[in-house]
């Protein structure tokens, strides 16, 4: 069983050390300067590197979905990971062994839900981010796919979603994802205007698109298991959590 685990980074960062299973991603190499070493570009072959201040992660899934050979691909991040263990350490990330028992009984390993409580995915994104690219994504679903309208509805209704872009999968599933999201993604990329937005929230399609990959899923009826997710680095919660509230009750 071939797998390939991408793990995208935009800088110089401790990687898992089993090379033939994760492909550590330098995103962006079309606009700034790749270190020395292990990593692998993403503007070689069919690439978008040149959106990834925009598209954020995704320029490393297109270019495994474009160039990489495998029988399941998958994306990690440089500080987060899927593991079976919730110790902080590389050595406890997914493995080999792992993976091919887990594919004996599902479709698609994913990362636990992030659980919101108090707030739907949708009423939760529009406190975070400008609400128009996630109205007009709707519009473009509508129009384009409107066998996913039922899911996308029930997907912004809940109240946890499947975030950050990770999961692993067959190649084949993954390609039809893929066909499935960029096409929503460069259609809604000519439909905003991003020019006044700051540079947090031009990242808008990696943002769009962590809610779409639910749709997909919900849409194909595809199993899933959930493994964790471990966050190398501190995620200063008690700062999110304020930030949150700012949003939410002060818009700002």
């Amino acid at each position: 069983m071939d797998i390939k685990i991408m793990v995208a980074t935009h800088k110089a960062y401790k990687m898992p050390e089993n090379r033939s299973l994760y492909v550590p991603v330098f995103v962006g190499s079309a606009l700034r300067a790749v270190p020395s070493g292990v990593y692998q570009r993403d503007d070689e072959g069919s690439n978008i590197s040149e959106k990834n201040p925009t598209f954020n992660e995704l320029t490393a899934l297109y270019w495994g979905w474009k160039n990489l050979k495998c029988d399941y691909i998958g994306l990690d991040h440089y500080r987060r990971y899927m593991t079976l263990s919730k110790s902080k350490d590389l050595l406890k990330v997914l493995n080999q062994e792992q993976l091919e028992s887990l594919f004996q009984n599902t479709d698609i390993v994913l990362p636990t839900k992030r659980h919101y409580y108090i707030e739907s995915n949708y009423s939760h994104y529009v406190h975070a981010h400008h609400a128009e690219p996630l109205e007009i994504t709707k519009e473009i679903i509508s129009e384009k796919y409107p066998e996913y309208m039922d899911s996308f509805e029930l997907v912004m209704k809940r109240t946890s979603a499947h975030m950050f872009n990770m999961f692993i999968m067959k190649k084949t599933l993954s390609d039809a994802y893929c066909e499935w999201l960029f096409d929503i993604l460069f259609e809604l990329e000519q439909r905003i205007d991003t020019s006044e937005y700051d540079t947090y929230e031009t990242r808008v399609f990696g943002f769009v698109s962590e809610l779409l990959l639910d749709v997909w899923l919900d849409q194909q009826k595809l199993t899933y298991t959930e493994v964790a997710k471990v966050n190398l680095e501190n995620e200063h919660w008690i700062r999110k959590i304020f930030s949150f509230l700012t949003r939410k009750f002060f818009n700002k």
